[in-house]
Protein backbone atom coordinates (compact mmCIF):
# COMPACT_ATOMS: atom_id res chain seq x y z
CA UNK A 1 0.00 0.00 0.00
CA UNK A 2 1.27 3.50 -1.01
CA UNK A 3 2.75 5.08 1.59
CA UNK A 4 1.26 8.33 1.15
CA UNK A 5 -2.54 6.45 2.50
CA UNK A 6 -1.52 6.49 5.75
CA UNK A 7 0.54 8.45 8.77
CA UNK A 8 1.63 5.32 10.33
CA UNK A 9 0.94 2.16 8.46
CA UNK A 10 -2.70 0.17 10.21
CA UNK A 11 -0.96 -3.30 9.24
CA UNK A 12 1.69 -2.83 12.07
CA UNK A 13 -0.56 -2.83 15.39
CA UNK A 14 -4.12 -4.07 16.44
CA UNK A 15 -5.10 -0.95 17.12
CA UNK A 16 -4.70 -0.22 12.84
CA UNK A 17 -5.91 -3.38 11.92
CA UNK A 18 -9.05 -2.56 14.54
CA UNK A 19 -9.35 0.82 12.25
CA UNK A 20 -9.30 -0.47 9.02
CA UNK A 21 -11.88 -3.41 9.78
CA UNK A 22 -14.09 -1.39 11.61
CA UNK A 23 -13.67 1.44 9.16
CA UNK A 24 -14.82 -0.28 6.32
CA UNK A 25 -17.80 -1.96 8.26
CA UNK A 26 -19.02 1.30 9.35
CA UNK A 27 -18.77 3.41 6.21
CA UNK A 28 -21.09 0.58 4.72
CA UNK A 29 -23.20 0.62 7.25
CA UNK A 30 -23.42 4.61 7.43
CA UNK A 31 -22.90 5.83 4.00
CA UNK A 32 -19.56 7.55 3.61
CA UNK A 33 -21.01 11.36 4.08
CA UNK A 34 -21.92 10.40 7.65
CA UNK A 35 -19.03 8.41 8.58
CA UNK A 36 -16.42 10.05 11.22
CA UNK A 37 -13.99 9.40 12.85
CA UNK A 38 -15.82 10.39 16.26
CA UNK A 39 -18.28 7.63 15.42
CA UNK A 40 -15.32 4.95 14.49
CA UNK A 41 -13.43 5.76 18.07
CA UNK A 42 -17.17 4.99 19.76
CA UNK A 43 -17.49 1.83 17.48
CA UNK A 44 -14.03 0.53 18.62
CA UNK A 45 -13.40 2.09 21.87
CA UNK A 46 -10.57 4.63 21.02
CA UNK A 47 -9.98 7.90 20.53
CA UNK A 48 -10.69 9.95 17.47
CA UNK A 49 -6.83 11.50 18.31
CA UNK A 50 -5.37 7.64 17.67
CA UNK A 51 -7.34 7.20 14.87
CA UNK A 52 -6.12 10.66 13.32
CA UNK A 53 -2.31 9.09 14.19
CA UNK A 54 -3.31 6.83 11.43
CA UNK A 55 -5.24 8.93 8.80
CA UNK A 56 -4.90 12.10 8.14
CA UNK A 57 -8.63 12.58 7.48
CA UNK A 58 -11.68 10.08 6.63
CA UNK A 59 -11.21 10.36 2.63
CA UNK A 60 -7.38 9.05 3.40
CA UNK A 61 -9.22 6.04 4.88
CA UNK A 62 -11.63 5.38 2.36
CA UNK A 63 -8.55 5.46 -0.30
CA UNK A 64 -6.69 3.22 1.36
CA UNK A 65 -9.96 0.78 1.42
CA UNK A 66 -10.66 1.29 -2.37
CA UNK A 67 -6.91 0.77 -3.35
CA UNK A 68 -6.66 -2.33 -1.34
CA UNK A 69 -9.58 -3.90 -3.25
CA UNK A 70 -8.80 -3.00 -6.32
CA UNK A 71 -5.24 -4.36 -5.82
CA UNK A 72 -6.78 -7.38 -4.41
CA UNK A 73 -8.79 -7.87 -7.42
CA UNK A 74 -5.74 -7.45 -9.27
CA UNK A 75 -3.96 -10.34 -7.93
CA UNK A 76 -7.64 -12.67 -8.60
CA UNK A 77 -7.05 -11.42 -11.85
CA UNK A 78 -3.45 -12.42 -12.69
CA UNK A 79 -4.31 -15.94 -10.80
CA UNK A 80 -7.40 -16.83 -13.31
CA UNK A 81 -5.73 -16.09 -16.74
CA UNK A 82 -2.22 -17.68 -15.31
CA UNK A 83 -2.83 -20.01 -17.91
CA UNK A 84 -4.95 -19.15 -20.20
CA UNK A 85 -3.31 -18.24 -23.64
CA UNK A 86 -6.57 -17.20 -24.86
CA UNK A 87 -7.48 -13.55 -24.86
CA UNK A 88 -10.89 -13.69 -25.59
CA UNK A 89 -11.63 -16.60 -22.73
CA UNK A 90 -8.78 -14.02 -20.44
CA UNK A 91 -11.75 -11.23 -20.43
CA UNK A 92 -14.40 -13.37 -20.25
CA UNK A 93 -12.58 -14.76 -16.99
CA UNK A 94 -12.05 -11.34 -15.87
CA UNK A 95 -16.18 -9.93 -16.59
CA UNK A 96 -17.07 -12.69 -14.56
CA UNK A 97 -14.46 -11.69 -11.43
CA UNK A 98 -16.01 -8.21 -12.01
CA UNK A 99 -19.96 -9.08 -11.52
CA UNK A 100 -19.56 -12.05 -9.46
CA UNK A 101 -19.54 -10.98 -5.52
CA UNK A 102 -17.17 -12.61 -3.35
CA UNK A 103 -18.20 -15.35 -1.21
CA UNK A 104 -19.42 -13.08 1.99
CA UNK A 105 -17.98 -15.42 4.77
CA UNK A 106 -14.74 -15.78 3.18
CA UNK A 107 -11.76 -13.38 4.71
CA UNK A 108 -8.30 -12.31 4.02
CA UNK A 109 -6.70 -11.16 7.39
CA UNK A 110 -8.54 -7.96 8.45
CA UNK A 111 -10.07 -7.14 5.56
CA UNK A 112 -13.20 -8.71 4.19
CA UNK A 113 -13.06 -8.71 0.34
CA UNK A 114 -17.02 -8.89 0.09
CA UNK A 115 -17.00 -5.78 2.42
CA UNK A 116 -14.61 -4.30 0.06
CA UNK A 117 -16.23 -4.71 -2.59
CA UNK A 118 -19.59 -3.21 -1.87
CA UNK A 119 -17.86 -0.01 -0.36
CA UNK A 120 -16.61 -0.02 -4.29
CA UNK A 121 -19.62 -0.30 -5.75
CA UNK A 122 -21.52 2.58 -3.67
CA UNK A 123 -18.25 4.82 -2.85
CA UNK A 124 -15.80 4.25 -5.42
CA UNK A 125 -16.03 7.29 -7.70
CA UNK A 126 -15.75 9.56 -4.27
CA UNK A 127 -11.68 8.73 -3.82
CA UNK A 128 -11.29 10.61 -7.34
CA UNK A 129 -14.04 12.71 -7.69
CA UNK A 130 -12.40 15.20 -5.59
CA UNK A 131 -11.01 18.71 -5.95
CA UNK A 132 -7.84 17.33 -4.68
CA UNK A 133 -7.24 14.59 -7.45
CA UNK A 134 -4.20 15.98 -9.19
CA UNK A 135 -2.60 16.46 -6.47
CA UNK A 136 -3.54 12.65 -5.22
CA UNK A 137 -3.16 11.27 -8.56
CA UNK A 138 0.60 13.06 -8.16
CA UNK A 139 1.15 10.82 -5.20
CA UNK A 140 -0.20 7.65 -6.80
CA UNK A 141 -2.60 7.09 -4.38
CA UNK A 142 -4.72 5.98 -7.30
CA UNK A 143 -1.93 3.60 -9.01
CA UNK A 144 -3.67 0.27 -7.73
CA UNK A 145 -6.65 0.92 -9.94
CA UNK A 146 -4.31 2.34 -13.01
CA UNK A 147 -2.59 -0.70 -12.85
CA UNK A 148 -5.49 -2.96 -13.20
CA UNK A 149 -7.10 -0.74 -16.01
CA UNK A 150 -3.50 -1.42 -17.89
CA UNK A 151 -3.55 -5.36 -17.20
CA UNK A 152 -7.09 -5.30 -19.02
CA UNK A 153 -6.39 -3.22 -21.46
CA UNK A 154 -2.86 -5.45 -22.54
CA UNK A 155 -5.43 -8.21 -23.04
CA UNK A 156 -8.00 -5.96 -25.15
CA UNK A 157 -4.65 -5.50 -27.38
CA UNK A 158 -4.43 -8.79 -27.34
CA UNK A 159 -7.94 -9.44 -28.47
CA UNK A 160 -7.19 -6.53 -31.06
CA UNK A 161 -4.26 -5.47 -31.40
CA UNK A 162 -5.84 -2.64 -34.07
CA UNK A 163 -8.48 -1.27 -31.40
CA UNK A 164 -7.64 2.26 -31.03
CA UNK A 165 -9.26 2.62 -27.34
CA UNK A 166 -8.10 -0.17 -24.80
CA UNK A 167 -8.07 2.22 -21.78
CA UNK A 168 -10.59 3.51 -22.44
CA UNK A 169 -12.93 0.22 -23.16
CA UNK A 170 -10.89 -1.05 -19.70
CA UNK A 171 -12.11 1.75 -17.50
CA UNK A 172 -15.46 1.50 -18.66
CA UNK A 173 -15.90 -2.35 -18.22
CA UNK A 174 -14.69 -1.98 -14.62
CA UNK A 175 -16.79 1.35 -14.02
CA UNK A 176 -20.09 -0.19 -15.58
CA UNK A 177 -19.63 -3.69 -13.76
CA UNK A 178 -20.33 -1.93 -10.51
CA UNK A 179 -22.69 0.74 -11.49
CA UNK A 180 -24.81 -2.15 -13.12
CA UNK A 181 -24.77 -3.74 -10.24
CA UNK A 182 -25.44 -0.29 -8.03
CA UNK A 183 -28.20 0.05 -10.34
CA UNK A 184 -29.81 -3.94 -10.59
CA UNK A 185 -29.95 -3.39 -6.55
CA UNK A 186 -31.14 0.77 -6.10
CA UNK A 187 -32.34 2.23 -9.72
CA UNK A 188 -33.43 -0.81 -11.42
CA UNK A 189 -35.19 1.10 -14.47
CA UNK A 190 -31.58 1.77 -15.30
CA UNK A 191 -30.86 -1.40 -16.32
CA UNK A 192 -32.08 -4.88 -17.88
CA UNK A 193 -30.96 -7.03 -15.08
CA UNK A 194 -32.46 -8.04 -11.92
CA UNK A 195 -30.80 -8.39 -8.54
CA UNK A 196 -30.29 -11.97 -9.20
CA UNK A 197 -29.22 -11.79 -12.26
CA UNK A 198 -25.59 -11.89 -12.57
CA UNK A 199 -25.75 -13.84 -15.83
CA UNK A 200 -27.32 -11.73 -17.74
CA UNK A 201 -25.48 -9.09 -16.51
CA UNK A 202 -22.09 -10.58 -17.91
CA UNK A 203 -24.09 -11.28 -21.17
CA UNK A 204 -24.62 -7.91 -21.50
CA UNK A 205 -20.90 -6.86 -20.91
CA UNK A 206 -19.36 -9.36 -23.23
CA UNK A 207 -21.81 -8.51 -25.79
CA UNK A 208 -20.63 -4.79 -25.18
CA UNK A 209 -16.75 -5.48 -25.19
CA UNK A 210 -16.30 -8.22 -28.18
CA UNK A 211 -18.72 -6.57 -30.23
CA UNK A 212 -16.65 -3.31 -30.14
CA UNK A 213 -13.66 -5.63 -30.54
CA UNK A 214 -14.99 -7.56 -33.76
CA UNK A 215 -15.06 -4.00 -35.51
Amino acid sequence: MNEKLYLRNPEESALGKRIVNRGLTLINKLGFEDFTFKKLAKEIDTTEASIYRYFENKHRLLIYLIAWYWSFLEYKVVFSINNITDPVIKLKAIISLLVVEPDKKMRNDFISEWEAYQLVKWEGSKAYLTRSVTRDNKDRLFKPYKDLCARIANIIKECNPKYKFPNSLASTMLEMSHAQKFFMENLPSLTDSQKIEDSKLTLFLEEVIFKVLQK
